[in-house]
């Protein structure tokens, strides 16, 4: 009887699947400076995580189609304790990358990004969980 309670409790275990970082899942960025918004689709990528945009809207919600779509927005994203992450991030509105600091409160995540060693920073707004 132990026996098949232990096989149990491994097979049980084997099946769970992995439990998924805070940061992994479906993001509505903030407005960018032309009102478009994105989902970007936040995942392990090796060692670190990264954001894919995956589709777009204008202001007026309707769905477009920039080049960026399928682009990595953020990549090695790395946690830094407390809900923090660092990583890089790719701002579309302005075509140029920035070093990222990302926090996590339960379904939003404040994204400030910075250039020349953090002397000029961007406060990139608050991305909100989609589901």
């Amino acid at each position: 009887m132990k026996k098949f309670a232990l096989i149990a409790t491994l097979a049980a275990l084997l099946a769970a699947p992995a439990l998924a970082d805070p940061i992994e899942g479906m993001w509505r960025t903030s407005p960018d400076d032309h009102g478009d918004i994105g989902f970007v689709e936040v995942a392990q990528c090796g060692g670190s995580y990264c954001g894919t945009l995956v589709r777009a809207q204008n202001a007026q919600g309707q769905q477009i189609t920039p080049d960026t779509i399928g682009r990595q927005i953020v990549w090695d994203l790395t946690p830094a304790g407390e809900g923090q992450y660092e990583g890089r991030i790719y701002a579309p509105d302005r075509d140029r990358e920035y070093m990222s600091r990302l926090q996590l409160a339960g379904s939003t995540m404040s994204v400030n990004g910075c250039v020349l060693g953090g002397l000029i920073c961007r406060n990139g707004g608050t991305w909100t969980r989609a589901n």
